[in-house]
């Protein structure tokens, strides 16, 4: 049936069905621990319908206990502080960071009375008027991402309206010498801080301000945001590659280490993105420009499997053997491409990255197969692929790996209401951190990984790298 958000949502009937199962599965020690259950499943070659529908049902039942928690402590605030029961503020004036960002979450899930009451308060108490300077970077995929894509769900102009007021407040952030954003802008005054950059933080905007562009017919929006990702392009090295950090208003490199880590990583993925979500060519041979560059020089094949670690931009000489959990992205980058081998031979990597503790590190030196920064700040990267990586193939080895995740997510980050994030993934110990992103991405993709292919149709959107699904429908006929 249709939720009044025009989304395919299972009837009441099956969502009964699929909680009895859950206890069915639960009073047969059917839910097994992770390594067992991955074993069983790796060994069977399949998981079942009624094991699938159950571990959907168990992410939405862990998603609804860790928003009323939200809304029980933190409600209005930015984020909740899951260990101290509080509610945190990112700029010390809140942007309802957790509401906007977990909306389409709820959306998704069916769950209409948490949604109506998140979009209750985004219409009404969303102040973007506020004398503080935002991180441009942040601010665009989780705020702005969301306000678009649960406008294209839910038909709620009010939301537009805050996306457009969101935009042109954000626009003197590209008032650089060289057209590519500073890192800070004021929402109230528009002054503009942080020249030094990367290219994550300048190439991670064209999915959204495109958008914004298409749906309030402002072409300014895309051209900005092109322009920023085509003048750092032009910087590239003469072998292909992109350092760590730019200056924006000199243009000149100030970090020449070459990485697919945090700092670049979104960058590749809205060249291959925008490629697709406006029918972009001049982002489509910036990407397969790109992508050679990247699986000659970044790519290491080791007796521990393929990775992807640090090279100098200028020469390709290796610098680093890391990969981490912001890393685990590229999978699902590769089977955008159509690269479905080599997706899943880094996605095999990551997963011995997160066995190897029993949940993922930030660093990993995978020659020596050891921590090197142990935080989890509850990532959705290796879902994020491992859901792009089952939907290709249809492989039941990527529902084992999900239930890995799923269950050891449990085992070591659920606290008593809600989750937090590691410190440690050597100890467990527990940080006092829940973000916003835990509800846009971590659970949104565990929960599509498990929920029927109708809950949402891969091939109509693409995700921002916050995970908001943005429609691919109706593009090419306004594609600036």
């Amino acid at each position: 049936m249709k939720s009044t958000y025009g989304i395919a949502m299972p009837s009441c009937l099956s969502l009964l069905a699929a909680k009895k199962t859950l206890g069915l599965l639960m009073a047969m020690g059917l839910l097994l621990s992770a390594a067992t259950r991955s074993a069983a499943a790796t060994a069977s070659g399949s998981i079942s319908p009624e094991e699938k529908a159950a571990l959907a049902e168990r992410v939405r039942s862990e998603a609804l206990q860790a928003w009323n928690t939200y809304k029980k402590y933190a409600w209005g605030h930015d984020e909740l502080k899951p260990l101290t029961h509080k509610g945190f503020d990112w700029y010390g004036h809140s942007l309802l960071m957790t509401p906007v960002d977990a909306l389409d979450t709820l959306i998704l899930m069916g769950l209409k009375p948490q949604a109506d009451e998140a979009r209750q308060l985004i219409d009404t108490k969303l102040n973007l008027d506020q004398d503080i300077s935002v991180k441009d970077f942040e601010i665009t995929i989780r705020l702005l991402g969301s306000l678009l894509s649960c406008y294209e769900l839910t038909n709620d102009h009010r939301l537009l309206e805050l996306a457009d007021d969101l935009g042109r407040r954000m626009l003197p952030m590209f008032n650089s010498p060289t057209g590519m954003p500073y890192e800070y802008v004021n929402l109230h005054t528009g002054a503009v801080k942080g020249n030094l950059s990367n290219p994550a933080e300048i190439g991670t905007l064209l999915l959204e301000y495109g958008t914004l562009a298409r749906l309030t017919g402002k072409q300014i929006y895309y051209d900005k945001a092109k322009r920023a990702m085509v003048e750092l392009y032009n910087r590239r090295s003469p072998i292909g590659l992109f350092g760590s950090e730019i200056d924006i208003e000199t243009g000149k490199w100030t970090n020449p280490e070459a990485t697919i880590q945090g700092g670049t990583d979104s960058f590749y993925e809205y060249l291959a993105k925008a490629a697709i979500l406006f029918d972009d060519k001049d982002c489509a041979k910036m990407w397969q420009e790109s992508l050679p560059a990247i699986n000659k020089y970044l790519a290491d094949q080791t007796p521990t499997g393929l990775w992807y670690g640090e090279a100098d931009m200028t020469t390709g000489a290796r610098k680093g053997t890391t990969y981490g959990s912001l890393d685990a992205f590229f999978p699902a980058v590769l089977v955008l491409s159509d690269d479905i081998t080599r997706a899943a031979q880094l996605q095999d990597s990551g997963y011995k990255m997160w066995n190897t503790t029993g949940i993922e590190p930030e660093r990993f030196d995978y020659i020596q197969m050891q921590v090197v920064s142990p935080g989890y700040p509850l990532r959705p990267e290796i879902i994020e692929s491992t859901y792009y990586l089952y939907h290709a193939t249809h492989d039941d080895k990527y529902l084992a790996m999900g239930q890995t995740y799923l269950n050891n997510l449990i085992k070591y980050c659920r606290t008593k209401d809600a989750y937090a994030a590691l410190a440690d993934v050597r100890s467990k110990k527990k940080a006092n951190g829940m973000e916003s992103f835990f509800f846009a991405e971590t659970l949104k993709y565990l929960y599509l990984l498990f929920a029927p292919e109708s809950a949402l149709d891969f091939n109509a959107v693409i995700f921002n790298t916050e995970a908001h699904p943005l429609k691919r429908s109706a593009l090419t006929n306004q594609h600036p």
